[in-house]
């Protein structure tokens, strides 16, 4: 079973809301509706230590996907929360900064799926939180910006990396260096998303992807995310020799096993993650 710690209710963050819709999906909300949900230092933490407990319990806990959304309809993410960040010494501003970095390792190295609904206004930082998720699903009213140019400083969260691999070297620099925003059918276009949807059947949508990753293979989906994630930063026959690693740890699996005894009984498969 999953640890209690992982099934925490909004009385136990200041910054992030954490729902179970269903046993195997956890629902993460960056929950500062009034500061267009905003990551400051506190919200940065929260999210680092959370993600961490959840890598910790991927392979002996029940949950199997993850959803990251915000509060409201008006903003997913706005970034950096930089009315905290105004007084801050160069020394200062460095030290909040890990913090951030550390953020952003929990969540890329989250070994279950994150997938993002993204219900609002995706700016700077909360871009590249978007970046972060293996893919996401927007809102017809989403807006995507990188605007950390125009504030005297470059994406610091992943995003000259992350963006770059979701929509290629020449789109990632025009976002960056301009400052500009996109819509959402842009965002899509582009790859940055996968999906466009209206606000009403956003989180519905979402849900139903997750629900999906979560009634197949836990092993499996794992391997598959790794094998994806790391083979791209290798050679082509470098990332086929990691994706037979990754395969070859489905084998001996009971999942395996049951998956195709289902196959030839005519039946879907129950998954235990073993």
């Amino acid at each position: 079973m999953t640890d209690p710690s992982l099934m925490k209710t909004q009385d136990n963050y200041e910054t992030i809301k954490i729902n179970t819709p269903t046993a195997d999906i956890l629902v993460c909300t960056l929950n500062r509706p009034a500061f267009s949900n905003a990551f400051n230092t506190v919200m940065a933490v929260e999210l680092y230590q959370w993600f961490e407990s959840i890598a910790l319990e991927s392979t002996s806990g029940s949950v199997r996907c993850i959803v990251l959304t915000g509060a409201g309809e008006r903003a997913f993410c706005a970034g950096g929360d930089l009315k905290e960040r105004l007084d801050l010494s160069d020394q200062a501003w460095q030290r909040q900064h890990l913090v951030y970095e550390r953020m952003a390792r929990a969540i890329l190295n989250c070994p279950l799926p994150v997938v993002g609904a993204i219900n609002g206004a995706a700016y700077g930082g909360g871009c590249e939180l978007v970046a972060m998720c293996d893919f996401a699903y927007a809102s017809d009213t989403a807006r995507f910006a990188l605007t950390e140019t125009s504030l005297g400083i470059i994406p610091g969260a992943g995003g000259t990396q992350t963006v770059a691999r979701a929509v290629g070297e020449r789109r990632a620099k025009e976002l960056i260096f301009s400052a500009t925003p996109i819509s959402a059918t842009q965002a899509f276009d582009w790859g940055l998303i996968n999906r466009v949807t209206t606000p009403d059947a956003l989180i519905d949508e979402v849900m139903a992807s997750a629900q999906r990753i979560a009634a197949n293979a836990p092993v499996a989906v794992r391997q598959a995310k790794q094998a994806i994630g790391r083979g791209l930063d290798l050679s082509l026959a470098d990332g086929l020799a990691f994706e037979i690693e990754a395969y070859n740890r489905t084998v001996p699996t009971a999942d395996r096993r049951e998956g195709v005894r289902a196959f030839n009984d005519r039946r879907r498969p129950v998954f235990t993650g073993h």
